[in-house]
């Protein structure tokens, strides 16, 4: 029952504590940004930034970073995030004037104009056959690099290096029951985890539900796109926890892996995540059609500031991947290695239109005027009662 006229200020506003204890919304939501990697046919690198600005896109991460690459950025106040090639990483482990070359090319000239804040010594490495050793060396590198900054008196640049869910994780069913795979968690993974920890970094994850949808059969479409129906939904019978989503599942994956392994509270950015628009499988419209309801699904989810039911602030970062469609196979996301179709990953056409129709500024603006509008209007009711029960105590 709503308090009546002839209550006191004082209870009123005791009730008010109860009923009304807060107008706020969530407000940590992840930050989503794209891949970018310019290929030879793809728009000048200002106006890709010229494009990205006019949509709100507040980060990018630089697969191939170049010093062009770089200074396109500057004063754009877009955070990058940059990726070291995977054949350095050799080098960087044996050498910090390696690392230090590469700052002197790629950082030096730019920082702070250009907003770096995370460099990637690497990416999938553990797969990748321009690193022959990742146990030996993916830590020293990082490390070098790490040092490298702080000669270089630049304190505001992280350093952490990229792993791929489907190759580091045993399982996403049930999340709890997730572990980082043996032997690569106790000689690469867990070194990582402590030098993240050690250096208050991040560990970067490329987080693919397509992947694992093709891998499982029995896994519901709908599941996948964020959809709602009748069997979209998982239980994980250990925690009780029940997703409505693969992308938790899988963001919990991670982040029951980082516990078992005693690291649960270094940071998650997840570098690449996505949906291709010519899968194989289905005709080309319907594979539009679940790009795009994936990515839409995945912007309102992430931009709702829920988390996932492990860690409610979820990852700090989200990298759509990519920009634009690759001119050439990208074995990382493409699970055919016998050189078959490209997939296309791109979210924007070579002209800078949008390929979907997603608002990356305001995606579930109207639930969150909703949760501030319906208790703001109750708040001014009570201010209207106590200050009318107010004029009666006085006149009394």
């Amino acid at each position: 029952m709503l308090p009546s006229l002839t209550t006191t200020p004082l209870s009123l506003f005791i009730l008010s504590l109860f009923i009304f204890p807060s107008t706020a919304v969530p407000t940590t939501t992840t930050t989503i940004g794209f891949t970018y990697s310019p290929a030879a046919n793809s728009p000048p690198p200002d106006h890709v930034v010229t494009a990205l600005q006019s949509l709100k896109i507040p980060a990018v991460r630089l697969l191939n970073p170049s010093p062009a690459l770089i200074r396109a950025f500057s004063y754009s106040n877009i955070s990058l995030l940059l990726t070291v090639p995977n054949h350095l990483v050799g080098s960087f482990a044996s050498n910090r004037s390696s690392a230090t070359l590469w700052l002197y090319n790629n950082v030096l000239p730019f920082h702070p104009r250009a907003r770096i804040s995370l460099i990637s010594v690497g990416s999938d490495v553990i797969s990748s056959s321009d690193v022959s050793d990742p146990s030996t060396s993916l830590v020293p590198a990082m490390q070098n690099l790490h040092h490298a900054l702080l000669d270089l008196g630049i304190r505001t640049v992280s350093v952490s290096t990229t792993f791929s869910f489907i190759n580091v994780i045993t399982t996403a069913f049930p999340p709890s029951s997730a572990e980082f795979q043996e032997p690569v968690n106790s000689l690469v993974v867990r070194p990582v985890l402590e030098f993240l920890e050690e250096t208050n970094s991040s560990l970067l994850m490329n987080v693919y539900p397509y992947n694992v949808y093709q891998l499982r059969g029995e896994i519901p479409v709908g599941f996948a796109l964020f959809q709602e129906g009748p069997f979209y939904f998982r239980d994980d019978v250990v925690t009780g926890v029940r997703y409505h989503n693969l992308f938790d599942m899988m963001v919990d994956a991670v982040i029951a892996a980082m516990a078992v392994s005693g690291y649960e509270n270094v940071p998650l950015i997840l570098t690449e995540t996505g949906w291709p628009s010519n899968d194989e499988h289905m005709n080309a419209e319907e594979s539009q059609l679940y790009a795009e309801k994936y990515l839409q699904g995945l912007v309102s989810h992430l931009k709702s500031g829920l988390g996932t039911p492990l860690r409610k602030e979820g990852a700090a970062e989200a990298y759509i991947y990519q920009l634009f469609d690759d001119t050439e196979s990208n074995q990382t996301n493409n699970l055919s290695s016998d050189g078959g179709t490209v997939q296309k990953w791109g979210v924007m056409y070579r002209n800078l239109t949008m390929k979907y129709n997603i608002n990356f500024d305001n995606a579930d603006q109207n639930s969150r005027m909703l949760g501030v509008l319906v208790p703001s209007i109750y708040l001014l009711w009570l201010l209207y009662q106590l200050l009318f029960c107010l004029l009666v105590w006085i006149d009394d």
